[in-house]
């Protein structure tokens, strides 16, 4: 019942909430996620894997089988949320008022949408919360790195690379206002991102 959970919901999951929807305790819950996963693990040519994500659990595609597999199955990130999440990667750890100053109130909702993908930790920081990154964020844009710290200089240095600011790497990811609600799919390098937004806008002048 926990795989089909996990299966079924198709998106990361806290381990409190499954405690709750199964009405037994965080300590038992955690020990089932961990013998699930390690039963999952020693199967024969198994093309998933349970992976946790700062308490959270998603069963997900084996990184080596990511890129292999069609497009249609592929993650997709809405467009809309690009931006946030470029912020979020360069500024790192990055303190969520900060990111409405930048982004405005609608800050509440991509960081509640890019959390439930799994791609970013949300941790309380006194009267605010702090944001990083996690490793399937660093999956989805082909980040060589998984912590927060060389994420962040990863990102700095695409940046630099493309003679970009950090604020004008996220626009660029982000793309033109008329295009918020379109997709992106999922496992482009940052520089294919920004170089597709950047044909995009010369071919419109």
């Amino acid at each position: 019942m926990l795989e089909a959970t996990l299966f079924g919901a198709g998106r990361s999951l806290p381990q409190s909430e499954l405690a709750n929807q199964f009405g037994i305790t965080e300590t038992t819950i955690r020990m089932a996620l961990l013998d699930l996963q390690q039963s999952i693990s020693v199967r024969d040519e198994s093309a998933i894997q349970l992976t946790e994500i700062n308490r959270y659990w998603v069963l997900e595609v084996k990184p080596e089988l990511a890129n292999h597999i069609p497009q249609i199955a592929r993650t997709e990130i809405p467009k809309r949320l690009l931006k946030t999440a470029a912020l979020i990667a360069y500024h790192q750890p990055m303190a969520q008022n900060k990111l409405v100053e930048m982004v405005g109130q609608v800050t509440y909702e991509h960081v509640s949408d890019l959390r439930e993908l799994g791609l970013i930790d949300k941790r309380r920081d006194g009267n605010t919360r702090r944001l990083t990154t996690t490793r399937r964020f660093s999956e989805y844009f082909g980040c060589p790195h998984t912590a927060t710290s060389d994420v962040a200089s990863w990102f700095k240095e695409q940046a630099k690379a493309m003679g970009l600011t950090g604020s004008q790497l996220a626009e660029a990811l982000s793309g033109d206002e008329e295009d918020v609600l379109e997709p992106v799919e999922g496992e482009l390098l940052v520089e294919e991102i920004v170089e597709m937004e950047i044909s995009h806008t010369s071919e419109e002048e």
